[in-house]
């Protein structure tokens, strides 16, 4: 309101950082914390949820700092305006944080993520702890080198936890797209750890034939959405790619299926089979898993959600 229409001069506005209608910064460089609150107000605005921690690393990605704690020291330079004003609009928009500062974290591992491969989520954490207890149980059985396959890998999150985390353990990751067995591998070499990753049909009963009868854990974060089942999240919605969210067949199994089948001619006898559901299909997933396999059961997620099925081959 102008001085002429109130009568007095203007109080100034609480984190006057980005004008809320274009998303542009203000041409002052500001302390940090300024932008801080602008972005954090925008993003909740918005219904990005977590926004005061995407403000964050929003932050930190515009600053090239090497993690959080180090913007408690920071000043912004001042080309940061621009720089994070176009960042915090393409979050506004409900671009995935991790496709705008190109990586994201999983359990000790910091890996690349971009578009056209399913960004790993924090929930799959428990699957890969199932798989490193699978792949040391049999270190301590007197096999010091556990054979693991990661099906349908994405990223390779799984396939890289199981490779940082178990000594000795040798890994193959297979998927269908040939943008994710790309990543995979750029991850490998970004993490440092060995991994035979190659392209394949989870669904051909060729699949890693070689290997067939000899692998200890076969873990999977399969597609596994129904059709009719649209996520509303619209990081999910509108940024995974389809190929990597829906699992086929009416009720979303047709690749988780197909899991189990490939699984059950991979392990040996006793092998381990770790792959993960959405919290609706455990019953359902156990079931799959009866004919060719024992101690089946199901393990839920941090948030007490049923999340994985785990069951040893007959």
């Amino acid at each position: 309101m102008s001085r002429s229409a109130a009568g007095a001069d203007p109080e100034p506005p609480a984190g006057p950082v980005f004008d809320s209608a274009t998303g542009a910064a203000t041409p002052a460089v500001l302390p940090l914390r300024e932008y801080l609150t602008g972005a954090t107000r925008l993003l909740a605005e918005a219904g990005v949820p977590a926004a005061a921690h995407d403000a964050r690393a929003l932050a930190v990605h515009a600053l090239g700092l090497p993690g959080p704690s180090a913007l408690l020291l920071a000043v912004p330079d001042p080309g940061f305006p621009p720089r994070y004003a176009a960042l915090v609009e393409r979050r506004r928009r409900r671009e995935p944080l991790q496709h705008i500062v190109g990586e994201t974290g999983f359990r000790y591992l910091t890996l690349t993520v971009r578009p056209g491969v399913f960004v790993p989520r924090p929930e799959t954490e428990v699957v890969a702890q199932a798989a490193i207890d699978a792949a040391r149980e049999v270190v301590r059985s007197g096999r010091p080198a556990p054979v693991v396959v990661d099906l349908c890998c994405g990223a390779g999150p799984l396939a890289l936890s199981v490779a940082s985390e178990v000594e000795g353990a040798r890994v193959t990751a297979v998927d269908a797209s040939f943008d994710a067995v790309d990543l995979t591998r750029q991850n490998a070499v970004r993490t440092g750890h060995r991994v035979t990753v190659q392209q394949g049909d989870v669904r051909s009963p060729a699949l890693l034939a070689d290997l067939a009868g000899a692998v200890d854990v076969v873990v999977s974060n399969p597609p596994y959405i129904p059709p009719d089942a649209v996520p509303t999240e619209i990081e999910v919605r509108d940024h995974d790619p389809d190929l990597a969210l829906y699992g086929g067949g009416a009720d979303g199994l047709a690749l988780p299926r197909a899991v189990v089948q490939a699984a059950h001619r991979l392990l040996r006898p006793g092998g381990v089979l770790v792959m993960e559901h959405a919290e609706v299909q455990a019953e359902a997933t156990r079931d799959l898993a009866r004919a060719g396999f024992t101690q089946v059961r199901t393990i839920d997620d941090l948030t007490a959600r049923p999340r994985a099925l785990i069951a040893r081959r007959n």
